[in-house]
């Protein structure tokens, strides 16, 4: 149980907004603190369902159908939930008023006690997160994973685990580009950056807005802390090059300096304070694909230079399995691996996982297109998909630029379920059907978990 502490927070009338995951999760946290919390929503309760009743337990004052009017009412600082962009009428309007505008990622770091190991990049942050997370546990550290990360078993709030847990402690947090529009002084001990490659567009408007979001992570960041940063990715490279931190390159190539992590000899090397650190055989890893060989680097670097043991992070390497909805194996059926890689939401993730499978795919696809171009997939799925499967809002924009590269194998499906049926009937013993879908969940779901959970429904159903 968390010890209460006098913050910044004691006495304020604060404006939590948004009644869901983030805002059930700030409001009780700085009511505790001694704030008084307005928490509210644009939806009805009726919209909202449990989490309208979940809120009006929480001993705050609840309003649901707010304008933004209502639900800056009294406020002298507002903490948005991250899905609602910078330029929506509630925000402007608290600019427009003068006040403050806090991430609940930001209240998280001012009020935590235990250092923050943060996470970033548009592919591989959960993985990455969990891996450094079971790396600190298998050193004997109490590993508090939270923040963006929604593996099916993990979903905490930063702000939970900043109030929860213990100085001894480390705090291991998945960080979105949502979450760091709003922050100031959010300094984690130990950034890292994956990786950084189109996506999210329909939210913000330009490439260089979406990369400024992520360079964020190290903006308040000093001598004394640690950024951990793709040598190899442009985007991640640039940002690495001007951090005021001290800095750890990762790369599937050579290691680059003293402090670096790569692959030399087929092993995982960490390099650091003059010391080499052979941790595992690139064969050794659970997870396929060389961008697995790339978050584990990222996550092992991240763990060493923390204090970790090299032997823990070895065998961290060596035992971490598939996280959920991402390359998450479902079941053999009649020969058949089917693959669950519901979290793969954009492009990039979507080549790179379909480039990981050995022997021949077939691949569902589609969705919500969040104004991608899906030029890159095209080529990849004429190159390696033995038949595509398509769903979705995005179906006519994928088969377009498949067509354009004289890809023909295309199916059309209204449902998941329907398109599972498709795929098995296009597989063949030793095939691999994977749900890989180079989208966002909505239209036909309320996101990429319950898309997942349904394809891993269909899937184990399949065999009875």
């Amino acid at each position: 149980m968390c010890i209460l502490k006098r913050t910044e927070f004691e006495g304020r009338r604060i404006a939590v907004v948004g009644i869901a995951r983030t805002g059930l999760a700030a409001a009780p946290v700085l009511r505790d603190l001694g704030a008084s919390v307005l928490l509210s929503d644009m939806a009805s309760d009726e919209t909202l369902g449990e989490r309208a009743a979940e809120a009006r337990e929480l001993g705050v004052d609840v309003r649901t159908r707010a304008t933004p009017e209502d639900s800056l009412a009294g406020a002298d600082l507002v903490v948005p939930a991250p899905g609602i962009p910078a330029d929506s009428p509630l925000l402007r309007l608290a600019v427009r008023l003068g006040i403050p505008v806090l991430s609940e990622i930001e209240v998280a770091y001012r009020i935590a006690r235990a250092p923050i190991l943060a996470v970033t990049g548009t592919n591989g942050k959960t993985t990455t997160t969990m891996w450094l997370g079971a790396m600190l546990e298998a050193d004997g550290r109490r590993a508090w994973v939270a923040g963006n990360v929604a593996a099916d078993e993990v979903k905490q709030p930063l702000v939970t685990a900043a109030y929860r847990a213990e100085p001894g402690d480390a705090i291991v947090a998945e960080i979105s580009s949502f979450q760091l529009e709003w922050v100031e002084r959010f300094r984690p001990k130990i950034g890292v950056l994956t990786n950084i490659t189109p996506d999210h567009q329909n939210r913000h408007r330009t490439m260089a807005e979406y990369v400024a979001c992520k360079a964020r992570l190290f903006a308040a960041q000093g001598p004394d802390d640690w950024a951990v940063v793709n040598a190899v990715n442009a985007h991640a490279r640039k940002i690495g090059a001007s951090v005021a931190s001290r800095l750890v390159w990762f790369d599937r190539g050579n290691c680059l300096s003293d402090d670096s992590a790569c692959v030399r000899d087929g092993w995982l090397t960490v390099c650091h304070r003059g010391e080499e650190h052979r941790l595992c055989r690139t064969e050794e890893l659970r997870l396929p694909g060389a961008h697995n060989v790339e978050n584990g680097l990222a996550a092992a670097a991240a763990a060493i230079v923390f204090g970790a043991r090299p032997e823990a992070v070895a065998r961290a390497l060596r035992e971490f399995g598939p996280v959920a909805h991402r390359m998450e194996p479902v079941a053999v059926v009649d020969g058949v691996r089917y693959i669950n890689n519901s979290m793969c939401t954009n492009v990039d993730a979507a080549i790179r996982s379909i480039e990981a499978v050995d022997g021949p795919v077939v691949v569902i696809a589609g969705g919500s297109s969040k104004d991608a171009d899906f030029t890159p997939l095209g080529s990849v799925l004429a190159r390696r998909a033995k038949r595509t499967v398509l769903i979705g809002q995005a179906a006519d924009q994928i088969e377009a630029a498949a067509r354009a590269v004289g890809y023909t194998e295309i199916d059309r499906a209204e449902s998941l379920e329907a398109a599972v049926d498709l795929a098995r009937r296009a597989a063949r013993p030793g095939d691999t059907v994977m749900l890989s879908p180079a989208c966002a969940s909505f239209g036909m779901f309320r996101d990429f978990e319950e898309r997942g959970s349904a394809f891993r429904s269909i899937v184990q159903g399949l065999g009875r």
